[in-house]
């Protein structure tokens, strides 16, 4: 296969009000494949002509949650193999040259792949040597497995027996627009978390409620090594743990409303 020629894979992103991030990250992956698409879920910001002028398909498709929308996504691809990238991911040439690699002589050893996603905070360009990363499954034919239907669980479910294979090279996560920007967007993912607990009938119990706060700001600060970006590693990491916080907080809210009697009626 030349060098150049496009891949047997479909690239998808979901996005909303992205316009801002998502063409870096099709830029990236754009020589890889000649399906590209793009699912927008009511983007305000001109995110659906700037994909569309980068050579990606654009569908609209109202927000149904995380795993959902990504199901959708991945019904409108051409090809068997997919790659899903999300609107604030970039594949740099490394990653990009080793996805290459894999189909040099046809089809890929295995039929899923992991790789690293790496954050990459404002004031930096490339990942920290100790930036916390997931590695999940991001390359895969649609026949080994699907996303998960859950709306606020974001990955990948394989068939039994399917053991995917780790690539070398980290994606560069810009997920951090702003301070600001990163609360707002977590507060909104708190909700869809309670929605979700509630929709499931998980019962947490409300001790958690004191300690969801500090256990989650030493789970960013130290598990996940924000304390290597200094001040600002600092900020993000308390607010996570105040996202953690409200997702316990609006979820012993709603078991405290649905338990309250109602005061009797005055029928007069």
């Amino acid at each position: 296969m030349p060098e150049s020629a496009p891949l047997p894979i479909s690239v998808f992103i979901i996005a909303q009000n992205e316009a801002d991030r998502i063409g870096a990250v099709i830029r990236a992956v754009r020589d890889l494949t000649d399906d590209l698409v793009v699912v927008d879920s009511g983007s305000t910001d001109g995110t659906q002509g700037l994909a569309e002028s980068l050579g990606a398909r654009v569908i609209h498709n109202p927000w149904p949650g995380y795993g959902p929308q990504k199901r959708f996504a991945e019904e409108q691809c051409r090809h068997p193999w997919l790659l899903n990238l999300d609107a604030d991911e970039v594949v740099p040439r490394e990653l990009a040259a080793e996805i290459r690699a894999l189909f040099a002589r046809g089809e890929p050893a295995r039929s899923a792949w992991r790789f690293a996603i790496a954050e990459i905070f404002p004031g930096e360009t490339k990942p920290h040597r100790w930036a916390y990363t997931l590695t999940p499954v991001r390359l895969y034919r649609l026949d080994a497995g699907r996303y998960s239907p859950s709306p606020v669980h974001d990955r990948v479910e394989l068939k039994p027996g399917i053991e995917p294979g780790l690539l070398r090279e980290r994606v560069h996560h810009f997920s951090v627009r702003s301070l600001g920007d990163q609360l707002i967007k977590l507060n909104r993912y708190s909700d869809q978390q309670a929605d979700d607990l509630e929709a499931r009938g998980v019962t947490i119990p409300s001790w958690r409620v004191f300690v969801e706060l500090p256990g989650n700001f030493l789970k960013a600060y130290l598990g996940r090594r924000h304390f290597a970006r200094g001040t600002y590693g600092f900020l993000t990491a308390m607010n996570y743990a105040i996202s953690r916080h409200l997702r316990i907080a609006k979820h012993y809210e709603r078991r405290r409303r649905a338990g309250a009697v109602l005061p009797p009626q005055d029928p007069g």
